[in-house]
């Protein structure tokens, strides 16, 4: 190969390089967050008790919140507790509703928050506003339960904001579902090229929150998992207090853990608690 040609696929190569490297910095809201929307009119439909509410949190900010009642209790007698749920990058709502008779079977409500741009929620986001939006979602479950009776769950992308805010009030347990060491860690293994760290505009480090949680702390991961790979969540278990636990959930992908026993046997026995 003559020099002129290799110099010729260097400066493609340079060309390509900062080509992708414009458009993921650019359009890494959309492979971070992949919302669907809903009309505020469209009402939900779901098969258990709930009551609707909305946040109004500024003047074009408006966090849509859905009260799921637990089922296994009296109609006239209270909760264990509540589940502050915080859902994954995909969907709203309504797709994370599923989810929901794991916990309120076992007699506790679980309440699902989202996040500016998905569902019926408006306004703008970053990571600090994340951070405060599920703080005035945990001022609301304190207008009603003690933090010994919050219990904080967090599902992949919401795992950081879960972990977040059990570092800075006080929660009967948090619980991660698939969590990463940091969402930067993510970034870098697949785009190794990048300077990552510079890039993103979201870090979520749970890696930093952990080590500043008091309460006890469950971590669910499957061993199948390709969104998240074991070796990334497994970076946090050496951040873990005495007591604190980390569940393989041998066989599960990303999204499937809630279709595997040992996940359900070990999610019920920390209920029951």
């Amino acid at each position: 190969m003559s020099k002129k040609t290799l110099f010729r696929w260097i400066k493609v190569f340079v060309l390509l390089y900062c080509l992708v490297g414009i458009a993921l910095y650019y359009g890494q809201e959309r492979l971070i967050f992949a919302p669907v929307r809903l009309e505020a009119a469209t009402p939900y439909s779901f098969k258990q008790p709930f009551t609707e509410l909305n946040l109004n949190y500024d003047s074009s900010t408006n966090l849509n919140v859905v009260e799921f009642k637990a089922t296994d209790r009296p109609a006239d007698s209270l909760a264990k507790g509540v589940v502050l749920f915080f859902h994954g990058k995909g969907g709203n709502i309504a797709s994370y509703a599923p989810d929901v008779p794991n916990f309120t079977a076992n007699g506790y409500e679980v309440w699902l928050m989202d996040y500016p741009g998905y569902g019926k929620s408006t306004g703008p986001h970053d990571e600090a506003s994340l951070y405060k939006y599920s703080l005035v979602f945990y001022k609301l479950a304190r207008s009603r339960w003690q933090p010994n009776q919050i219990i904080l769950c967090g599902k992949s992308l919401g795992t950081g904001i879960a972990a977040q805010l059990a570092a800075v009030r006080d929660c009967r347990r948090l619980i991660l579902e698939s969590p990463y060491y940091s969402l930067t860690s993510i970034g870098l293994r697949r785009f190794p090229i990048y300077p990552i760290g510079m890039m993103m505009h979201y870090r979520f480090p749970t890696y930093e929150y952990l080590p500043r949680v008091t309460a006890p702390i469950t971590i669910f991961q499957g061993d199948g998992d390709r969104t998240i790979p074991p070796s990334n969540s497994a970076r946090l278990q050496p951040l873990l207090k005495p007591g604190d636990e980390y569940v393989t959930v041998e066989g599960a992908g990303h999204n499937d853990l809630y279709t595997f026993p040992h996940f359900h046997q070990k999610l019920d026995s920390l209920l029951r608690l």
